[in-house]
Order: C-alpha cells, then sequence, then structure tokens
C-alpha cells in the first residue's frame, strides 16, 4: 500500500520533473517545439528543441506536456483529455468477487455462473529473474551502488509490471462488460503485506507484486464504467466453505467454537463436507461475495459448484499469440 513519504532534499545531482503547459508548446512539420527560456538561450545559444508528436494523438486534445527523469534516462508524458466513454447498462445484483495470490494473481467468480483465473507466474518470474540480476550485479559492491545496467533491467522490469497490471485490469472489466456484471467485490486487508510471514523465500515473491496498483486500477476503470467497486476484508475467506454455508467472522472476532466445515487439501484444491472437491481459491472469491451478500442483497443461487470447479486460466503474455491489451478473446484461455 501506497503511503505517505516525509518530504526530502533532492539528492546531489538529482533531477526534477519539467512540466509545460498547452499554451508553451507549438506544433511545427508534426514535430512539437519546447521552449527554453532566455537563460538557456544566454548560456548555450539554445532557445529549444523539438520531439516528434505521437501518431495516435491530437495536438488539440494536448494539455500538458512533462519531462520525467527516471533511471538515468528521459521521458515524455503527455496529458490529454479523453472522450467521455458511454457507460453501459449493467446489472448492480450481478457481482464479481476477486480473491487475489501469487501464482493466481486474480482469481474471479461471479453468481451469474461465470469464473476466471488471472495467471501471476509470468509476474513472479519476471521478479524473480529482476532480483537474481540484481542480486549478482550488487555482489562484492559497496552499499548504494548503481550502475546503467542496474538502471536499465529496472526501467524494463517496471514497464512490463505495469504493462501487466493494465492487462489484468482490462481483463476483470471486459468479463464484467461481457456478462452484465455491474459490481466487483475486492477482498482485501490492509497491511498485509507489512506483517507476511510466509517465510524468506515466500515474502521475496509475494511482497514485490503489485496487488495494491492492480486494485487501484480495476477501481478506476470501475468508474468510468459505471460499475459499483467494494472493498472488504477477506479474513476467514480461504479456510470458510462456501458450498456449507459457513459463517464468515471477522479478524479477532472469531467465536471460540466456530469451525470450518471443510478443509484445503492440497494447494488447489478445497474438499467440502459432502466430500466435494473445488477450487480453493474460487472458494475464497465466493466466500469474499459472501461477506456483502446480506448487505447488498444479492441473490447467490447461480454461484454452484460447477463455477467454483472449472475456471478458465487467463495468461497475460503469450509467446504465440500477440494480444490487444482490450479483449479477453486475444488471451491464452486453459481449461
Amino acid at each position: 500500500e501506497h503511503r505517505p513519504r516525509i518530504p526530502n532534499y533532492r539528492k546531489k545531482g538529482g533531477m526534477a520533473t519539467v512540466s509545460y503547459p498547452k499554451q508553451a508548446l507549438k506544433l511545427k512539420d508534426n514535430q512539437i517545439r519546447i521552449p527554453l527560456g532566455n537563460t538557456c538561450k544566454r548560456w548555450f545559444g539554445l532557445d529549444c528543441f523539438y520531439i516528434p508528436m505521437p501518431s495516435n494523438l491530437e495536438f488539440l486534445s494536448l494539455k500538458e506536456l512533462r519531462i520525467l527523469p527516471r533511471n538515468r534516462c528521459f521521458y515524455w508524458e503527455f496529458v490529454y483529455e479523453r472522450e467521455v466513454i458511454v457507460k453501459p447498462q449493467l446489472n448492480q445484483e450481478n457481482v464479481l468477487g476477486i480473491d487475489h495470490g501469487l501464482n493466481n494473481w486474480l482469481t474471479c467468480v461471479s453468481n451469474v455462473n461465470t469464473s476466471l483465473i488471472v495467471d501471476g507466474k509470468q509476474i513472479k518470474s519476471m521478479n524473480r529473474w529482476y532480483n537474481k540480476q540484481v542480486s549478482t550485479i550488487k555482489e562484492n559492491q559497496p552499499t548504494g551502488f548503481w550502475s546503467n545496467k542496474l538502471a536499465a533491467i529496472t526501467e524494463k522490469r517496471n514497464r512490463q509490471i505495469r504493462d501487466g497490471i493494465n492487462k489484468a485490469a482490462r481483463i476483470v472489466i471486459n468479463h464484467c462488460l461481457e456478462n452484465s456484471i455491474g459490481t466487483i467485490v475486492f477482498g482485501w486487508n490492509k497491511g498485509q503485506k507489512n506483517q507476511i510471514e510466509l517465510g524468506k523465500k515466500s515474502n521475496s515473491e509475494f511482497v514485490p507484486i503489485p496487488t495494491a496498483r492492480l486494485k487501484e486500477r480495476i477501481a478506476q476503470l470501475c468508474s468510468e464504467y459505471g460499475i459499483i467497486f467494494i472493498e472488504t476484508e477477506e479474513s476467514y475467506t480461504s479456510v470458510a466453505s462456501f458450498l456449507d454455508g459457513d459463517d464468515l467472522p471477522i479478524y479477532g472476532e472469531k467465536p471460540n467454537d466456530w469451525k470450518p466445515s471443510g478443509k484445503r487439501i492440497k494447494r488447489g484444491l478445497y474438499k467440502s463436507s459432502n466430500n466435494w472437491l473445488i477450487n480453493a481459491d474460487c472458494n475464497g472469491a465466493a466466500n469474499i461475495i459472501t461477506k456483502v451478500s446480506r448487505k447488498l442483497r444479492l441473490n447467490l443461487s447461480q454461484l454452484c459448484r460447477g463455477t467454483l470447479t472449472c475456471p478458465q486460466r487467463v495468461y497475460l503474455w503469450s509467446a504465440k499469440n500477440r494480444r490487444s491489451n482490450t479483449d479477453l478473446s486475444c488471451c491464452v484461455v486453459s481449461a
């Protein structure tokens, strides 16, 4: 989670973001003219420079241009006005519960008999490879060591993570639009990464996964498309049995005689009291919906055993197919 930080002095030799409003910019021969001011002209004899205009933007819609120094490189950031999205008519009684994890980054279950898993193994692999490279480069180096190689691999990793976040959020939103789902319930325990104790190896894999950023991105897209986004605590959703209708107490308020009806027998399997085997993460996502079902008066009659048994797995990247991040059908799906 993002915490406010105390303002500090900029490091020696550090750089800051420079912003140019639309009024200071001019378009000439499909290039944007950026002024440098009288001081720069007097010192260096240079009063402006040019950058190419992006082909997918209109200069009239441009509001601001920012120059960002990041990882020993400079990047242009364009602030522009988007067209207003026509919000579709969605059924707010149709709800999608989301349980987040590591190998299964997002497990989504709805009360309209749909379920899917957004794969997280690729994100985990990227983080693992990045940590290995950083550890190798920094070996026998002094504290605070940084190099062009570290800057390059850090920038690449950050771009991959940002791309994965956008793809995963778009998959969830498209699933809601295709099935007329008007409500999303996201299970989240605040501060869980700071207090988690999964062991040295598991902690190093789980903590760098930017699930909080993904949650914020999903909430942002929900506001654009008129989908209700609800965040709820997810205590005991993994151990309780949805098929048996177990009560879901809040953490710290569990009765002494509370006991789940089923149990998790393997990493990905949950067995109910009737010896029915279902996907363990789907069971958790269904329990997340149950957390708010009474308050929202949701009908969970269609959320059945079949929905919890065979979720589709969606991969964010594939070496075989080139996909758009706007269409679920372009992603690699396996049962």
